[in-house]
């Protein structure tokens, strides 16, 4: 039985949609690594009961770790994005975690630096504070061990092909490492909007919304890129088209991004007739119903859409693009500068 709500919240689900192909379908996906880091700074010492953690969150790990705070009697503080909702800042007001949301802004590039720079003034003034640094800290890998066992046990993990999107790459990343240690067949694909830096596609802007937390405007150092066989570049458009089709064909109601996995994840089993291809769903469909499912009927059918192959980041496009990343290192922008980079790995 569980002991809270965040474990349960926390626990997927596996779904076998078509032949070869399976949803991992999580109501908040970073509860699992928001649990596994706060429980392990507690067993370490790092952190005590009482004290306050901080982090920056676009959104589901604000609420992923205020539910962490919640579990263990920790004080939670988030510097939020402008894509934070009215629904969200509700339920982080009654969990008792403190939320400061930057101003309205259309540039995610700028909000993003805003939000780290808050975090720095905080930390000057509270250096008590600790700063969870999801992005950075591979502690948030931990939680998804478990994960990778359910699916080992339940798919088999060879000739297992995982998409998702990258976002801090906890998840993807994670998974396909405890995948990998059991000695199978494991190919990981990465998703990512366009105008991320995380995989070198800062240079092409998506003149709709980039899709929230699986891409990033500053480099990332928890993000192994030496993990990843394949990357897609998916648009707003082409993600939208995903999501509504995921509904409309299997009742699956989930995020913007778990439209694009499933858009990628098509593709990557209809390429590969004997792997089976797992994609991951990281959150609800809830806090897109005006942006995405609202234009349901202007979505465009995914058989009207297929990747532009390309062999150099140069040759990225809308609305859809796939290259061989060959588990190559992480370009140069996408580089954490020392000091700051790979803290010490704990999972």
């Amino acid at each position: 039985m569980d002991q809270h709500i965040a474990e349960s919240i926390g626990r997927p689900d596996l779904i076998r949609l078509e032949d070869r192909l399976v949803c991992l379908r999580f109501e908040t996906m970073k509860a699992v690594s928001a649990l596994a880091a706060v429980r392990h700074l507690l067993d370490t010492g790092a952190v005590r009961p009482g004290d306050t953690l901080l982090d920056s969150s676009s959104g589901i790990y604000a609420y992923a770790l205020a539910l962490a705070c919640h579990r263990y009697g920790m004080r939670c503080h988030i510097v939020g994005s402008t894509t934070v909702d009215h629904t969200l800042r509700t339920q982080l007001a009654v969990l008792g975690a403190t939320l400061e949301q930057m101003e309205p802004c259309s540039d995610l590039r700028l909000d993003q630096k805003r939000r780290v720079e808050r975090i720095h003034e905080i930390l000057a003034e509270h250096p008590e504070y600790h700063w969870m640094r999801q992005y950075h800290d591979d502690v948030h890998y931990a939680g998804y061990r478990a994960v990778a066992d359910r699916i080992r046990a339940e798919t088999g993990a060879d000739g297992l092909t995982v998409v998702g999107g990258v976002g801090s790459g906890a998840s993807t990343g994670a998974l396909a490492r405890y995948l990998r240690e059991a000695g199978g067949d494991v190919e990981l694909v990465g998703v990512q909007p366009y105008g991320s830096v995380t995989f070198g596609a800062g240079h092409v802007a998506d003149p709709e919304i980039i899709i929230a937390g699986i891409g990033s405007s500053i480099p990332f150092g928890n993000v192994a890129h030496e993990q990843y066989d394949t990357v897609h570049w998916i648009s707003f458009e082409a993600a939208r088209a995903g999501s509504v089709d995921l509904l409309r064909r299997h009742a699956v109601f989930a995020g913007l991004s778990a439209g694009a996995g499933y858009l990628a994840a098509r593709h990557e089993r209809d390429r590969a007739p004997r792997r089976t291809v797992l994609f991951v769903a990281a959150d609800t469909g809830h806090r897109y119903v005006d942006t995405v499912y609202a234009g349901h009927r202007e979505a465009l059918p995914v058989s009207a859409l297929a990747p532009r192959e390309v062999a150099d980041r140069g040759e990225l496009a809308l609305p859809w693009s796939r290259m061989a990343w060959n588990r190559a290192p992480a370009p140069g922008e996408a580089r954490v500068p020392r000091p700051g980079g790979r803290l010490t790995r704990t999972a």
